[in-house]
């Protein structure tokens, strides 16, 4: 597997467009630096900010754009990509390179650019065989381009034939190698996601910004990694990943219930939930009523999930999550030993920035004897590398 190899994924105006956030994150998942290059069709199909949230880089979209020169421009582009990969490209778009057009910025950027070029075809099955297509494919060929499929089946036309993209980790496969790998096959992992609510009333309670994001990247990598997932999540509008069973709660008492519900038979628990330190005292069965100029509430603590879970007598290798806004390195160290857990990761949630809600994060891993700090990226490709940690320290543990 090549890590690191710097990769711009160009999109062109193709119904398979809906494909190539998978194929980003495809070849992420295996180490490349993605960037992303839109012509103004492939924004008809799907968006901009899609591509933005799993890359986790600005898209670029036009050739003439001054924000984008006073970043990364065109020509810095198009001499930062060892590879560029046409995925969808439509036979248009295909002319287009044949005949060494340079209206828009993908195909300037291909003209400027000494990397390595692939193109994924994608077209209905007559376009494909019509003899124009075939020949500005042979001339794409004699110059060192590389084509790969397309494949055969059913299309968006309702034909059936050549001319399908091939599938994005199809794609990813031939040209960067094996994905994750499947080292959590036959594993049980139980994790917690999300916020938790403390009801003070029927209408109102205490509760945080989590939006669980983490928490259901990590869930969905360790599905790849062929883990069995269970998944506590507090109230969050997050579609389940697939492959994993998911537990809704609402409280940290609910959240406590069910993580021992679940734990006995888990070889792995992530605790990445941001679970209420207290609740209130008394819920008032009814909404109350704004009468006082004060109101004063009282608030018990909440049992604290992580460290039960490291107290058990043959317990999980067990993660937790410090969510900190200072001195986020010390605070998080203190919980790692304070709660007796084998790892922590420190996340910064103050600011714009912060973890909190954003598609991208950057965290550093703690346990007893070293510091792994793990640069910003978009959470599922967090995830995937924070996995190859807990899974080189839990196999370790587990020889």
């Amino acid at each position: 597997m090549r890590k690191n190899k710097q990769v711009l994924v160009g999109i062109t105006g193709g119904i398979a467009a809906y494909k190539s956030p998978d194929l980003v994150r495809r070849l992420m998942d295996r180490g490349a630096d993605v960037r992303v290059v839109m012509t103004e069709s492939a924004c008809e199909f799907i968006t901009p900010l899609t591509l933005q949230a799993v890359s986790g880089h600005p898209v670029h979209q036009h050739l003439l754009d001054a924000e984008a020169e006073s970043g990364m421009g065109h020509i810095e582009l198009a001499r930062w990509a060892e590879m560029i990969v046409i995925a969808p490209s439509t036979a248009n778009f295909i002319a287009k390179m044949a005949t060494g057009k340079a209206d828009d910025l993908l195909t300037t950027l291909i003209l400027a650019s000494k990397a390595e070029i692939v193109v994924a075809p994608a077209m209905n099955r007559q376009m494909w065989q019509n003899p124009t297509t075939q020949e500005n494919l042979e001339t794409l060929i004699e110059r060192g381009v590389r084509i790969i499929g397309p494949a055969e089946g059913g299309q968006a036309c309702g034909e059936i034939g050549l001319g399908r993209m091939t599938e994005p980790d199809e794609i990813a496969q031939e040209l960067l190698g094996d994905g994750i790998p499947k080292s959590l096959t036959g594993v049980r992992v139980v994790l917690t996601a999300g916020p938790t609510w403390e009801a003070i009333d029927p209408v109102r309670g205490i509760t945080n910004r989590s939006s669980g994001k983490m928490g259901f990247a990590l869930a969905e990598a360790a599905s790849d990694f062929g883990a069995e997932i269970i998944l506590i999540s507090g109230p969050v509008s997050l579609e389940t990943p697939q492959g994993v069973e998911r537990i809704n709660v609402v409280s940290s008492q609910d959240m406590f219930t069910a993580v021992h519900e679940h734990i006995t038979n888990a070889d792995i628990f992530i605790g990445v939930a941001a679970v209420s330190d207290y609740r209130p005292v008394m819920i008032s069965e009814q909404k109350i009523k704004k009468v006082e100029d004060s109101m004063e509430l009282k608030l018990v603590r909440n049992p604290d999930i992580l460290r039960s879970v490291a107290e058990l007598e043959d317990p999980p290798f067990t993660v937790g999550f410090a969510a900190e806004t200072e001195c986020i390195d010390e605070n998080a160290r203190i919980k790692l030993t304070n709660k007796r857990i084998d790892m922590i990761v420190a996340n910064n949630v103050a600011g714009e920035e912060g973890a909190f809600d954003n598609d991208c994060n950057q965290i550093t891993v703690h346990t007893e004897n070293q510091s792994i700090p793990i640069e910003r990226k978009s959470k599922y490709q967090l995830s995937v590398e924070l996995l190859e940690i807990i899974v080189s320290l839990w196999e370790h543990n587990n020889p």
